[in-house]
């Protein structure tokens, strides 16, 4: 008998050497599943923009040709040319299998337009709109979450009822809108930022605070009403009575606790972020992907207008990523349940 329950011991003992960390097989579960979405993103947004570009009205190849050499240049011999010379008079559904071939193989062609690179333009279009994006996200995090936290600690005072109104106000005010109001107040009027522009430091400030103003008020209610709701809590009010400090069971539980549903909502809101930026970087004139996308479609460039549109999906795709390995970061509860399970 002693033999006989010693092995399973040992042997159980084994499989806990060499099992897999709980933290380890969580990531690698989310970045498995966010990889098989990835690549359905892929085929649905490639399609999808195919088919749009495809629909709309006008001459593909006359207004590629306009984009060459310019409108008054456009003959319809010129267009007959570029059309020959893409391939844009062969059936359409096998113009989007080579698109498809070649994204298999990472080759996302050469600009109908300009005949550069997509994947070089791609990549400075994107580093520019990554740049903004962070740069409104950190923004509106910090400025919403400072406010949302002290609209908390005093629920239905002036600074929460000042909050509700900003939300609101934040909300119904369109991005265009907002943009043009700030290029008419600091830029026509002070003069102390410039309208529109790339590569100075002081040029992303209005497009970066036209996308953070939204976000930053509808963070700013999701701190306030978390955190109202964790200072209720039990866990809380035991905490207290142990005597531990009020700052260190403000830092210990109510911000970890708020941290879980603001990294959450975050995620939601990547999506409006993202809508906005094609706005946005239109109107102050900012080399990203929206500004490329509007001049793609305008020159009906294909492989320009899906290579952008598939960057700003999978952007999408790679900051509910990071949400999910943020979340499970600071909330390790349901790795935890699983492992026992």
């Amino acid at each position: 008998m002693t033999l006989s329950t010693a092995k399973p011991r040992a042997s159980n003992s084994a499989l806990r050497r060499f099992a897999v960390p709980p933290a380890l097989a969580a990531t690698a579960s989310v970045l498995g599943r966010r990889a098989i979405q990835a690549a359905g993103v892929v085929l649905l947004v490639s399609t999808a923009c195919f088919a749009i570009v495809q629909s709309l009205p006008g001459d593909i190849a006359f207004r590629i040709a306009a984009g060459r050499y310019g409108y008054d240049q456009v003959t319809a011999a010129s267009a007959d040319s570029v059309r020959a010379e893409l391939g844009l008079d062969r059936p359409v559904w096998l113009q989007l299998v080579d698109w498809l071939a070649g994204l298999a193989s990472l080759d996302l062609g050469n600009s109908l337009v300009t005949g550069a690179s997509v994947a070089g333009e791609l990549g400075l279009h994107l580093a520019s709109s990554l740049q903004l994006a962070v740069a409104a996200l950190v923004l509106a995090l910090i400025v919403g979450a400072t406010v949302g936290a002290l609209a908390a600690a005093r629920p239905g005072g002036i600074l929460d009822r000042l909050t509700t109104v900003w939300v609101s106000a934040a909300r119904a005010l369109p991005p265009f809108l907002l943009g043009l109001a700030l290029i008419l107040l600091f830029s026509v009027h002070l003069g102390v930022l410039p309208a529109a522009g790339h590569g100075e430091a002081n040029n992303i400030v209005l497009p970066a605070a036209t996308l953070a103003v939204g976000l930053s008020g509808l963070f700013a209610r999701v701190t306030r009403d978390a955190m109202a709701q964790i200072r209720q809590s039990d866990y809380v009010r035991f905490a207290a009575t142990k005597g531990i400090g009020s700052w260190l069971v403000f830092l210990r539980h109510v911000c970890r606790n708020t941290g879980v549903t603001l990294i959450a909502y975050v995620g939601v809101q990547v999506l409006v972020l993202i809508e906005g930026v094609v706005v946005v970087e239109s109107l102050f004139a900012w080399p990203g992907l929206g500004h490329a996308l509007v001049h793609a479609i305008f020159w009906r460039d294909i492989p320009m207008i899906q290579a952008a549109a598939l960057a700003l999906a999978l952007m999408v795709v790679a900051m509910n990523t990071v949400v999910d390995l943020a979340t499970a970061a600071v909330d390790p509860r349901p790795r935890h349940k699983e492992a026992v399970l």
